[in-house]
């Protein structure tokens, strides 16, 4: 049996293990995936794993443990996949395929990134390979500007995560219009109260879920050498 798994602070907002239990036992592959919670890197990753992914807060500081980093992660500055030592970034090729559909609706204009962390950089990343120009701003910014100039809001920030699902990043919703896509890189919950908010204004909102299962894809390729 192979063990995968998943290592980052708090993980009660993970659907991963459950979509990799799934695809075990659907492609009836003799593999596990566990959760594993780290109060901090110098815990160090379990040894038994063949592969692993990386999440909130460890993707950018997973990479000085590394023996090495493959060309796009390096770009990115984050690694969310580990295979014997290596680290790679599959979030850009998730947010690329998940918001693909509605590239269209976007309509040439920029897009707007809220965080700045790793989600954030494949963000900026897998835009910038589909030639959209983008701004990014911090969490922490309240962004009172003219948002109707985006075409494309992302909330590449954990605000809204389950449990604080509360939360939401600060941007001025009334001003939201439905030629407008919103697109959450959380998936737990499903529609997040920023996703809500743009809902309201008649914004085409994306939840972060085809984000999750296209980088989990990406993530099963490279552990298998694909």
């Amino acid at each position: 049996m192979k063990h995968y798994g998943l290592i980052g602070k708090h993980l009660t907002h993970s659907l991963s293990a459950e979509y990799f239990t799934r695809k075990f036992a659907q492609e009836h592959i003799d593999a596990d995936y566990q959760l594993i919670e780290m109060k901090g890197l110098w815990e160090g990753v379990p040894s038994y794993l063949d592969g692993y992914n990386v999440t909130i807060p460890y993707k950018r500081g997973i990479i000085p443990y590394l023996k090495s980093i493959d060309a796009v992660a390096a770009e990115i500055g984050a690694v969310n996949v580990v295979k014997d030592g290596i680290g790679y970034n599959t979030d850009w090729i998730g947010f690329k395929q998940a918001i693909s559909g509605h590239i269209s609706a976007i309509n040439d204009r920029p897009a707007l990134i809220l965080g700045q962390g790793g989600a954030a950089n494949a963000v900026h990343y897998a835009l910038k390979v589909m030639g959209i120009v983008n701004d990014m701003v911090s969490a922490h910014d309240d962004i009172r500007a003219d948002v109707r100039h985006y075409g494309l809001i992302v909330n590449a920030t954990p605000l809204g995560m389950y449990p604080d699902i509360d939360t939401y990043p600060y941007i001025n919703y009334e001003l939201l219009t439905p030629n407008q896509v919103l697109f959450d890189c959380v998936y737990n919950p499903e529609e997040t109260e920023f996703l809500r908010r743009g809902k309201e204004q008649g914004a085409t909102c994306v939840s972060g879920l085809a984000m999750l299962y296209a980088q989990a894809e990406a993530a099963w390729k490279i552990w298998n050498g694909e």
